[in-house]
């Protein structure tokens, strides 16, 4: 298996459209209560926008889209919003997994699966058998996930893998054993909701990502929303560590 290497080490490509995607989805919640409506009603219609959201990213072109669902933090909601949550989870993979695997959509689930029951850990599995060959967008769901986690999830497994190595590791060392290692780094991070933090989500692949935060709450968010985040990305400059005047000689010796 390839693993992406880091923008620290390495210099992406930089391309009009986003290759990777990455997302928190935040509103749910207060979407629900502007409307009088109880909370699980808007947690119900996000899983809608999710279902535009990922159409939009294949018409695109979007190589991977990652949607943090629960993070490992949520458990500290009221109980029985993680437990519908916990059902809604399995009820959209049972109910959406057939329909990604017709369009070629690959998922893949991140995440501390220890905390969920037996049946939930089981679909997960079979969800992602499923559409593991399939060669079309990368739909990564974050469940039961934190950045730290990540990463101490993954020293340990690289200091259990390569014990000769203790006090020598370099980067490359460790992303292998990274959650993420599959994908490249994010080159657009969206959130909803208002707020104006990454929450504890892909604490070391975020490094580089240009970020993007909106006032429009997740249920809301629809295909021109995405394409608003897009543009602005699309303004961004994206030196990873170089001048400005770099770039205009890489694209003036590129034109010649």
């Amino acid at each position: 298996m390839a693993f992406f290497s880091s923008a620290t080490k390495n210099i992406p490509v930089v391309n009009e459209i986003p290759q990777h995607i990455a997302v928190i989805m935040d509103g749910n919640g207060r979407w629900a209560r502007n409307r009088f409506l109880p909370r699980v009603a808007g947690h119900k219609r996000g899983v809608e926008t999710v279902r535009d959201l990922v159409k939009h990213c294949v018409a695109l072109k979007v190589e991977f889209l990652t949607l943090f669902a629960f993070s490992s933090e949520n458990w500290r909601r009221p109980a029985e919003e993680v437990s519908f949550l916990m059902g809604l989870f399995m009820h959209a993979l049972k109910r959406e997994v057939v329909k990604l695997h017709k369009n070629n959509i690959k998922l893949v689930m991140i995440g501390d699966r220890s905390r969920f029951d037996a049946e939930l850990v089981t679909q997960i599995e079979e969800s992602e058998q499923l559409t593991a060959n399939n060669t079309g967008l990368v739909l990564t769901i974050a469940a039961n996930y934190g950045g730290r986690w990540d990463v101490l999830q993954a020293v340990n497994k690289m200091q259990l893998a390569t014990p000769d190595l203790v006090g020598l590791y370099q980067e490359e060392h460790l992303t292998p054993y990274l959650s993420m290692h599959y994908a490249p780094e994010p080159d657009l991070f969206i959130r909803t909701g208002g707020e104006s933090r990454i929450s504890n989500f892909l604490l070391w692949q975020l490094a580089y990502t240009e970020l993007y935060f909106t006032d429009t709450l997740w249920p809301d968010f629809n295909q021109e929303a995405l394409d608003l985040a897009i543009q602005s990305y699309q303004k961004r400059e994206r030196r990873f560590g170089r001048t400005s005047e770099q770039l205009i000689d890489k694209d003036s010796s590129t034109a010649q």
